[in-house]
């Protein structure tokens, strides 16, 4: 199996949600490689400017390309454009997102539907559109970000749950499809990782929750978490689970449901 440095040595990776978290941390935990190039990708600019002139000072080279992910009517576009940048694109990291804090029931049917444009329909617009230059290229790596709430229902995360378990279906059957075209397909799951995504989970009302919950912020460092992923996408691994003793309850879920389900109205949400 090869290592990171020789899996990813003059390859071309687009990054979603490249400005913080677990996505600028696999930015800068491969920007040392020879000849990578990255394609960084968020809304805020700013933010993806700095982690562009980190990677760059580790000797990548570097493309900022704003993108909103919930304006998925754009996106076949915008993937286009995003493989003139370097000519091609040789591996995609979909890990932008957005999380929720709300029951299911108090959750109004437009923060179901932002979610899912989000967290689901953008990755597979962008895997759809991406598929046929790399089928023809003869070679391509499909790496999409679910969650532990992929593998099982989680309290005050029914939308987001949803789209993550999603995320599973469509690239089960993707990873079979394209097994034999030279194109792999990586699911990661992480658990609680120490990243600002609770700040902007939806609320009910739809807003930004606006706290860091105590279990993400007792989680497993990002640039941690960030290098367990490239290890495992260069060894092309169909799943990485990566997080701390919270993905226990993922091994329960599939081994002891019954267990699961007891223990599940224990859990502690934040």
């Amino acid at each position: 199996m090869a290592n990171p440095s020789q899996y990813f040595k003059n390859r071309i990776v687009w990054i979603t949600g490249a400005s913080s978290g677990i996505g600028k941390e696999i930015a800068i935990a491969v920007s040392s490689i020879e000849g990578i190039a990255l394609i960084l990708s968020a809304r805020r600019i700013e933010k993806l400017t700095e982690v562009a002139n980190e990677c760059e000072q580790n000797g990548a080279r570097c493309k900022v390309f704003p993108l909103d992910l919930e304006n998925t009517a754009i996106l076949e576009e915008k993937t286009n454009e995003a493989i003139q940048l370097f000519g091609t694109i040789d591996v995609v990291v979909h890990n932008g997102g957005i999380s929720q804090r709300s029951l299911a029931y108090e959750t109004p049917i437009e923060n179901d539907r932002k979610i899912m444009e989000i967290d689901y329909f953008s990755s597979i617009i962008i895997t759809k559109t991406v598929l046929p230059h790399m089928m023809k290229n003869g070679f391509g790596h499909i790496v999409v970000t679910s969650s532990i709430s992929g593998c099982f229902g989680f309290p005050q995360r029914s939308a987001y749950c949803a789209a993550k378990h999603a995320i599973y279906g469509y690239y089960e059957a993707l990873d079979i499809e394209m097994r034999s075209k030279n194109i792999a397909v990586t699911i990661v799951s992480p658990g609680r990782i120490n990243t600002p995504i609770s700040l902007s989970a939806l609320t009910k009302d739809g807003k930004p929750h606006g706290e860091m919950d105590p279990g993400q912020a007792k989680g497993l460092a990002a640039d941690i978490c960030a290098k367990r992923i490239v290890k495992g996408v260069a060894k092309k691994k169909h799943e990485i689970l990566v997080g701390k003793g919270e993905l226990i309850m993922v091994h329960i879920y599939r081994k002891f449901p019954r267990l699961f389900h007891l223990l599940a109205t224990k859990i502690n949400p934040t």
